[in-house]
């Protein structure tokens, strides 16, 4: 099984050690002469970046978060002149306010090699042709993924935001090996692959990158047979590298997080302690190679948990799991907390399907009361209401028992799911009553 860069990725825990104490300590001095906001944050603390002899004292620092790296928009949180800045881009901004990012030419080599570790880990070589169906814009994952597939030596299509029919024509024309996408392009993918008679081996595809959104082992399975390739997750975001803070190997026990480049807590983001290995709870960066935008215990917000068990492949990297689900989604209900993403899962158990819902949340007197939209098509609502009528009653079951809350399914048409939801995954009466 390659490894891309054995050196870094298969390093001994001492030597890994030594290497993240290193760079921290000079990431932490950077931002104290460069950032303003680390350099006012450290003296009130009375925190000396020298004085940070190891890494259990990361703990000391508090953490940073989005709030700051917006209040700081566009250049405020950067830590190199503008001059040495070679490329500017932003996060998507789904709240209206995006996050700037900076990368000098050093950053963008190292984002390069992470890149390309992932796309190793997840099969591809020299000899694929890559497929990348991510926008190729300000946000940054298309062109991260396209510079780590040229560095490896792949042929690389940038198949950017095209449609699936126009992507599924490329793939077969220029025999398109690896495909880069989210597992829902690559579900609606295959779907046009059926409508234009075709069969797998018509596009010759044999492994399958996926990012963007979470993705269950059903949905992998469901991608896997029916595009007839291997399937592995990837996990990034923007403000501190997409692709390339970790990535998936063959072996699909977890994603290797790449801790040359990041060095990774859990916290609970209740009491914002720092949790032990294996236990569930946020995930916390800090970047120790960066130079343009470093970021100090950056709070990500994604629920998820670390392995350091062995790996077959060979990699001695810490491992995260699949992000279980966001901090700001959670949803609490009648002193029961849990994440949208956990309904979806019981979903897709018994359904064989993920379909698109929203928890609709109200009070009556002092009881919170659950609805669960679930959007279904006309023409199942024609020829199999009767028995989309036990599953749903299954589900509401299912939930009782796996969550302990009481909730009702409705099944509700397109048109009226499009109105009733506008677009969001929880809508919470709670707030307005």
């Amino acid at each position: 099984m390659a490894i891309w860069n054995s050196h870094f990725e298969c390093m001994t825990k001492d030597e890994l050690e030594q290497l993240q104490l290193e760079r921290l300590q000079a990431t932490l001095n950077r931002v104290y002469r460069s950032v303003a906001f680390y350099r006012k944050l450290f003296d009130q603390m009375g925190l000396v970046p020298d004085e940070i002899n190891s890494l259990d004292e990361l703990s000391r620092i508090p953490f940073t978060g989005k709030t700051t790296l917006r209040a700081g928009y566009p250049y405020g949180m950067f830590a190199v002149p503008l001059r040495e800045v070679v490329r500017l881009q932003c996060t998507s901004g789904t709240t209206g306010e995006p996050i700037g990012v900076g990368y000098t030419r050093n950053d963008l080599t190292h984002w390069t090699e992470v890149s390309a570790r992932v796309l190793c880990a997840g099969g591809v070589t020299k000899n694929d042709v890559v497929q990348i169906c991510f926008d190729y814009s300000l946000f940054g994952g298309g062109l991260g993924f396209h510079y780590g597939a040229e560095l490896i030596g792949a042929s690389v299509i940038p198949g950017s935001n095209l449609d699936p029919a126009r992507q599924v024509v490329i793939a077969r024309d220029y025999r398109t090996t690896a495909l880069i996408a989210t597992p829902g392009f690559a579900i609606r993918l295959a779907a046009v692959v059926r409508e234009k008679g075709l069969g797998p081996a018509d596009i010759h595809l044999k492994r399958g990158l996926f990012t963007g959104e979470p993705f269950s082992e059903r949905t992998r399975k469901q991608i896997e047979d029916e595009l007839n390739i291997k399937a592995t997750d990837n996990y990034g975001l923007s403000e501190i590298a997409w692709p390339g803070v970790a990535g998936e190997c063959e072996k699909k026990k977890g994603l290797h997080i790449f801790e040359d480049q990041f060095i990774p807590e859990i916290i609970d983001p209740r009491t914002k302690e720092v949790l032990p290995l294996g236990e569930e709870g946020e995930l916390v960066l800090t970047t120790i190679t960066k130079e343009a935008f470093p970021l100090i215990r950056y709070r990500t917000g994604d629920i998820t948990a670390l392995d350091v068990s062995p790996c077959g492949c060979g990699r001695t990297l810490i491992r995260m799991k699949k992000v279980a689900g966001r901090t700001d989604e959670m949803v609490t209900i009648n002193g029961v907390s849990f994440f949208p993403s956990q309904i979806e899962h019981i979903f897709s158990q018994i359904w064989g399907v993920e379909p698109r819902s929203c928890l609709e949340i109200d009070r009556r007197g002092n009881q919170d009361i659950v609805n669960i939209l679930v959007k279904v098509s006309e023409k199942i609502f024609f020829d199999e209401m009767k028995k989309l009528q036990d599953l749903k009653s299954k589900v509401e079951r299912e939930i009782y028992q796996d969550l302990g809350i009481s909730v009702k399914v409705k099944l509700v048409e397109p048109d009226s799911f499009a109105r009733e939801t506008k677009g969001k995954r929880v809508i919470d009466k709670r707030e307005s009553s």
